[in-house]
């Protein structure tokens, strides 16, 4: 009996350990909110609307995004919708992000840090392309947005780019 108070208490303490780990958003500050953009690329011009929010009592970062492409030649208009969520690590630090959209896509990406900057890299998958997702800031209310993929890893090329401000 003695040996199961003795675990039973070492469980308790190592969850309640790790539930109070602190979710800093301080590298995220000046993405969250409300954004609109116009950008080019492959889809051709388009137009959209997107937003980081936190959720779960600031546990998790929340994006979702709306994007219009109007018809062109030879080509439908297309509407793309997309959620990514944001979430931490053990030590409570924003490392990984799980993206979902309209199309049936999944991709899960690992966060780094650059100066005035946050790229998400997706998982090294073999025989599927490897994306990349970079947010940069220009200035307070204006953003740069570029989502690249690569066959390799390696060697990127941008599929979509954009800037966007912040909505009022």
């Amino acid at each position: 009996m003695r040996s199961l108070v003795i675990t039973v208490s070492i469980l308790l303490l190592s969850i309640s350990s790790f539930a109070q780990q602190s979710t800093t958003w301080a590298k995220w500050q000046w993405l969250i909110g409300d954004w609109q953009g116009e950008g080019t690329g492959k889809p051709g011009a388009g137009t959209g609307t997107f937003s980081f929010k936190p959720d779960l009592n600031e546990k998790i970062l929340v994006r979702k995004s709306h994007s219009e492409y109007p018809a062109a030649p030879g080509k439908p208009a297309i509407s793309h919708d997309d959620l990514m969520i944001v979430y931490p690590d053990y030590s409570g630090a924003p490392s990984k992000a799980i993206y979902f959209d309209n199309e049936g896509h999944t991709i899960n990406y690992t966060i780094a840090y650059i100066v005035d900057g946050i790229v998400l890299t997706s998982d090294l998958i073999p025989h599927v392309p490897t994306f990349r997702l970079t947010y940069s800031l220009l200035h307070d209310e204006t953003i740069n947005t570029k989502f690249e993929m690569s066959q390799d890893g390696t060697t990127f090329t941008t599929y979509v780019e954009g800037k966007s401000k912040r909505k009022k």
